[in-house]
């Protein structure tokens, strides 16, 4: 690894020093993106003192909204109740999201630059040609991306509270405060915790599948998927494999409707599988998995055992007043993928910014009017996304025949280069008309072959 070049890829850092606290310009990445700041004609005037804002969970969601509101001069709380969370996740970032969120390198455990996609016939494709030298997928453990981005916002003014959120007392008016009721872990009052109050005048949910926030405000239901995951020391040796690799298995064996996956840690690798539809069978498809990947994980032994709800589509209801949800509590993890994290900490930051634009760097109240422009601009940049995602979780993860045609696909260069370019930087790749219509054919082609294949298998059956 130490031959790729990092440099021609703007925004990256080399430690993890963290910013000054003493910025509170509106500016929150590199380059430089700036927004107008504006408050509703309606809202009024807050007297000897700012806006305050709690945001209930510490993830990358919770954590990047956190310093957004820090920084622009907004009273900030962030509770969390698990400091050292180790939440069952594959762990990818995409490059964009290395430069976007100024993330030091130091943070990243694994570059990698190499894949191999295994079909149920454990025929393996080989994908990442098209990778340019700087380019790489960031592998992170959670407990140290979340940590950072939770320090990070502490240092640039937010109050970071060890505690657990039981419930939330409505306003009756507008103008009155939201009443947080939670359990605080401060060290001084023994296991149990003490009983504690917050009243803030806006709330971000950043808690997750399980979002207490999102039932507080009737968000509604969704279906959602169970993630298994083993963290396995493996020997040196075996770890030279993984250095900048990672495996994603496809079959019904390790999951009827999602994907196996061994993805390398700093000394140790990370072992999974979900489902939604059997949830039940989860150690089943957990064991498959490693039997899959067994000869390269010989001799390893498991350190963590981690399981964990994942939201298959966007709730219901994401805001409700000035509650809005964010992350998993809003739903926001890709279908096909299961990709969370950017998505998570982008949503965090964009609600973040929508109340900073409407409370005008908070010296005003804001209200549903000022959150709701958050939703329209994700809704208008993402929801192609997750869309296409689903589309191709239907068509291609239904049955073994045509998870083969899945992976017969994933061989070809273009599919490789267009697969790449938008999941790196988030963002619509353009296509070579060409090179579209012959994908389109061979799409096709694989499909019929895979129809057919599994006509013959049920003859078999009968």
């Amino acid at each position: 690894m130490s031959s790729i070049a990092f440099k021609p890829f703007h925004g990256l850092r080399r430690s993890s020093a963290v910013p000054s606290p003493t910025s509170t310009t509106t500016t929150l990445s590199k380059p430089a993106v700036k927004f107008h700041v504006s408050a509703a004609k309606t809202s009024p005037k807050l007297s000897n003192r700012n806006l305050r804002v709690a945001i209930i969970g510490g993830g990358p969601a919770g954590g990047s909204a956190a310093e957004t509101l820090a920084k622009a001069g907004i009273e900030t709380f962030l509770i969390e109740r698990k400091l050292d969370n180790c939440k069952p996740c594959g762990g990818a970032i995409p490059l964009c999201m290395v430069g976007e969120f100024d993330l030091p390198l130091d943070i990243i455990d694994r570059r990698v630059t190499k894949m191999k996609m295994i079909s149920p016939s454990n025929i393996a494709v080989d994908i990442g040609q098209t990778l340019k030298p700087h380019e790489y997928i960031g592998m992170v453990r959670r407990e140290v991306l979340d940590a950072y981005l939770r320090d990070r916002a502490k240092e640039n003014g937010a109050n970071v509270i060890n505690g657990l959120f039981l419930k939330m007392d409505m306003p009756k008016h507008w103008d009155e405060p939201y009443v947080l009721h939670y359990t605080e872990y401060d060290g001084k009052k023994g296991a149990m915790g003490a009983k504690a109050t917050l009243e803030v005048d806006a709330v971000i949910g950043a808690d997750g599948a399980n979002s207490r926030v999102a039932k507080a405000i009737n968000a509604g239901d969704y279906d959602y998927a169970i993630a298994f995951q083993e963290r396995i020391k493996i020997p040196d040796d075996k770890m030279v494999y993984y250095e900048n690799l990672a495996e994603m298995y496809v079959g019904d064996d390790v999951s009827p409707d999602f994907y196996g996956w061994v993805f390398p840690k700093c000394d140790h690798v990370a072992v999974g599988t979900g489902t939604v539809t059997h949830k039940n069978d989860i150690k089943k498809f957990q064991l498959a998995t490693r039997n899959r990947a067994k000869d390269k994980i010989l001799g390893g032994k498991i350190i963590r055992v981690e399981a964990h709800p994942i939201p298959e589509h966007p709730r219901p209801r994401r805001l409700s007043g000035r509650v809005a949800l964010v992350g998993d509590a809003a739903g926001y993890v890709t279908k096909c993928s299961g990709e969370g994290i950017y998505f998570a900490a982008k949503s965090g930051r964009m609600c973040a910014e929508a109340i900073v634009e409407g409370s005008q760097n908070g010296k005003k109240m804001v209200d549903e009017g000022d959150l709701r422009k958050y939703l329209e601009k994700w809704d208008k940049k993402y929801w192609p996304t997750y869309k296409v995602l689903d589309v191709l979780q239907k068509v291609f993860y239904r049955s073994n025949p045509a998870r083969e045609a899945f992976v017969e696909m994933c061989a070809d260069e273009y599919v490789q280069k267009m697969t790449f370019d938008s999941y790196l930087y988030k963002t619509v790749a353009p296509g070579n008309p060409l090179e579209d219509l012959k994908l389109a054919v061979n799409t096709i082609g694989s499909l019929v072959r895979a129809n057919a294949l599994t006509k013959e298998m049920e003859k078999l059956n009968v």
